[in-house]
């Protein structure tokens, strides 16, 4: 073979690898999902490599995209938007335009991102913050939390909790002609993390007297204990968040400790004093029969205690808010859980909506059969997907209807 025959050999093979990717058959726009996929392998592969010749951490390096996404604040005629801060933490604010003087809707916002990347100021999440404000009139908050590794849990929690304390004032909700009885709270992905975690807190913490009235949790993150439920099993190797990564976030959540990693990834962390705690996320229970597809419960096998030792926080109910009793959950306000069929994360909000439920909340599941982790991040160029697109006016909607 001549060396011309050999390197188109070599790029074709290198060009097929990273297109392809197992993308599901009922998703919509499969090529763009097939060249949005290869671009996000192809940032992890590059930050893997640097990470393994001591050039950078990993997330250090998959940070670039939220840079490169970057959006500075920029007023219009409907929205005046501004970067403050609340309590000493950064936010981002949007105050609608409309009707200067009625009494509005108001929403805390929390991006997602694997406690590790994404920002509020993110192309996609200011044009989403921005259209929510300007459609519902609503004053909106994205809170811009500080990011592990740099910083771990519960940094994350507390940044988020300190901007929802200080938002759910009297005073402040007046400043911003806010009506008490109509504030959410919401969240996408680890965002949804947060925002179940904060939602929980605010409803005990008798300091807090103003209380959200609706709480949004869009592909929610909610527990850390049990890497092998069924979507972690049919989803492992789909586009955007494969279990790899998302397994990865939850450790960078705790500790730059690889150690922890590779125990989840494994599913050997949880010492066997507390296989008490796998009640709360068996799947066989909580998943209805369609989402368990001929899965076998079987128990998680247990690790050493070692983990839970030195980072007792993979079982705090503020990172892994499934791990509460359901004592914990009455009271909880309308919750509106959004899942995706073909995510690692959907048994997570599934379970928590089977939960909630059976605790009294009252809960709204809305469950799209053909779409991935992620597709809120997919409204603006160049990665608009329709997908996307229809989650975002989805989600406008129903919170134009009940908030």
């Amino acid at each position: 073979m001549g060396s011309k025959a050999l390197y188109f050999l070599i790029a074709f093979l290198l060009f097929a690898y990273y297109i392809y990717s197992p993308i599901p058959e009922n998703v919509e726009e499969p090529w763009k999902l097939i060249f949005i996929s290869a671009a996000f392998r192809t940032l992890g592969h590059v930050s893997a490599i640097a990470e393994k010749l001591g050039f950078a951490h990993f997330m250090d390096i998959m940070l670039i995209l939220t840079h490169m996404e970057y959006t500075a604040p920029t007023s219009d005629e409907k929205v005046t938007v501004t970067d403050t801060t609340f309590d000493s933490v950064p936010v981002r604010l949007y105050i609608p335009k409309k009707d200067p003087h009625s009494l509005k809707k108001a929403i805390i916002f929390i991006h997602g991102g694997g406690w590790c990347l994404g920002a509020a100021a993110m192309g996609s999440y200011d044009y989403l913050s921005r259209w929510t404000s300007e459609r519902l009139n609503a004053v909106v908050v994205s809170v811009e939390y500080r990011l592990a590794p740099k910083y771990h849990f519960p940094v994350q929690f507390e940044d988020v909790y300190t901007v929802a304390k200080h938002f759910l004032q009297d005073s402040v909700l007046e400043q911003y002609n806010v009506e008490p009885s109509r504030v959410c709270i919401v969240g996408d992905s680890a965002g949804g993390n947060l925002a179940a975690a904060v939602a929980q807190q605010v409803l005990h913490d008798p300091d807090i007297k103003i209380k959200f009235k609706i709480q949004v949790l869009i592909y929610p993150a909610l527990q850390t204990i049990d890497f092998t439920l069924p979507s972690y099993q049919d989803n492992d190797n789909m586009p955007i968040l494969p279990k790899s990564l998302m397994v990865r976030f939850w450790s960078e959540y705790f500790t730059t400790d690889l150690s922890l990693n590779k125990a989840m990834e494994t599913n050997k962390h949880v010492p066997a004093e507390l296989s008490h705690l796998f009640k709360f996320v068996n799947w066989s229970n909580w998943l209805p029969d369609r989402f368990k597809k001929g899965h076998v419960y079987a128990s998680p096998a247990h690790g050493s205690p070692e983990f839970a030792q030195k980072y007792p926080g993979f079982l705090d109910p503020r990172a892994a808010p499934m791990l509460v009793d359901d004592t914990k959950l009455h009271g909880l306000p309308l919750t509106y859980v959004i899942t995706c069929q073909h995510d690692v994360l959907r048994d997570d909000g599934i379970m928590y909506a089977s939960r909630l439920r059976e605790a009294g909340v009252p809960v709204i599941h809305d469950h799209a059969d053909d779409t991935v982790h992620g597709a809120l991040l997919f409204i603006t160029s160049p990665f608009i997907l329709s997908m996307g697109q229809r989650m975002a006016n989805n989600y406008i909607e129903w919170l134009s209807k009940n908030l």
